[in-house]
C-alpha cells in the first residue's frame, strides 16, 4: 500500500507500542504478568525511596477516585505501613488486571520492568519489520518518536534491549500518559509542540482508531495499524497498514 495522501509532507513519524511495534502477547503475556506477581515484594523493598513513596501516594489518590465511583477496588489499609505497602500491592494488581492507563501504576511497572531487564529476566520485542523501518525513516531525516501509555522509563527499556540490538538512538523523542490521555486532541496537540512541528507534518501509527481519531482530530495524519493479532479492525477513514515496510521505502 502506498504511503498515506500528503505522505511528501511528513516530517515526523509517532509510533504506538504495543501492537504496532510490539505484539500485543508480549505486554499482556510477558510484562504485565512479570510486573504484577513481583509488586508485593518491591514495595518491601523499594517502599521508602522517594520516587516509589509518590507513585503510593498517587496510587492512593486514584484509589480514592475509584472508590467513590463505586468500582469496588480492593480495599485500602494503612493503619500501619506494612498494610499500606500491602494494600498497594493489591490496588496495584486490581489496576493491571482492569488495563488501567494510570500514570502512578505505569511507573511502577517500569521501575519493576526495570530490574527484569537489568538481571537478563526480561528482553524487548519488535515485529521484525521494525528495526530496518526505523534506520529507513532515520536515513530519509523523518523525526520519529514513541506515543504510548506505557512509561517514558518502561519505553526506553523495551526499545534498548530488542534481539536486533538497541534501538532506542533511532527516537527523539517518547511520550507516556503525563503528556495526556491517548484519546484526547489536546495530547497530539502537545506532541506537536514539544517537537516543533505543526501537526499536518506528522503521521501517527497506531492499532486503536480512537486514538487516531484523536490525532486526526489534532491535524495530524494517521495510519491504522493491522498486525495478524490486533483486535481494532474497524479503520473508519484512517488508512490501514500490516506492515512498516509501506511507508517511505
Amino acid at each position: 500500500m502506498a504511503a498515506p495522501s500528503g505522505g511528501n509532507s511528513i516530517q515526523a513519524i509517532l509510533l504506538d507500542i504495543e501492537g504496532t511495534t510490539t505484539p500485543i502477547d508480549f505486554v499482556f503475556r510477558t510484562l504485565f504478568p512479570y510486573a504484577r506477581q513481583r509488586l508485593p515484594q518491591f514495595f518491601v523493598e523499594h517502599g521508602n525511596d522517594p520516587s516509589v513513596r509518590e507513585d503510593i501516594d498517587a496510587l492512593h489518590q486514584q484509589y480514592q477516585s475509584d472508590a467513590a465511583e463505586n468500582l469496588n477496588p480492593p480495599e485500602w489499609a494503612d493503619d500501619s505501613r506494612a498494610a499500606e505497602l500491602a494494600a498497594a500491592a493489591a490496588y496495584a494488581a486490581w489496576l493491571i488486571d482492569r488495563d488501567s492507563k494510570c500514570s502512578a501504576l505505569k511507573s511502577l511497572q517500569g521501575k519493576i520492568w526495570q530490574e527484569g531487564y537489568r538481571k537478563g529476566e526480561l528482553r524487548g520485542e519488535v515485529y521484525p519489520d521494525v528495526p530496518p523501518a526505523l534506520a529507513r525513516w532515520s536515513r530519509q531525516g523523518k523525526i520519529i518518536c514513541i506515543f504510548s501509555s506505557g512509561s517514558v522509563l518502561a519505553q526506553k527499556l523495551l526499545f534498548g534491549s530488542t534481539a536486533a540490538g538497541d534501538l532506542t538512538g533511532f527516537f527523539r523523542a517518547y511520550f507516556d500518559t503525563t503528556t495526556g490521555p491517548k484519546s484526547v486532541p489536546e495530547s497530539y496537540r502537545r506532541i506537536a509542540e514539544a517537537i516543533a512541528l505543526e501537526t499536518p507534518n506528522i503521521l501517527f501509527i497506531s492499532d486503536v482508531a480512537k486514538e487516531l481519531d484523536a490525532a486526526r482530530e489534532a491535524g495530524m495524519q494517521t495510519a491504522l495499524c493491522v498486525r495478524v493479532e490486533s483486535a481494532d479492525r474497524a479503520a473508519g477513514t484512517h488508512r490501514v497498514v500490516n506492515s512498516f515496510e509501506v511507508y517511505f521505502s
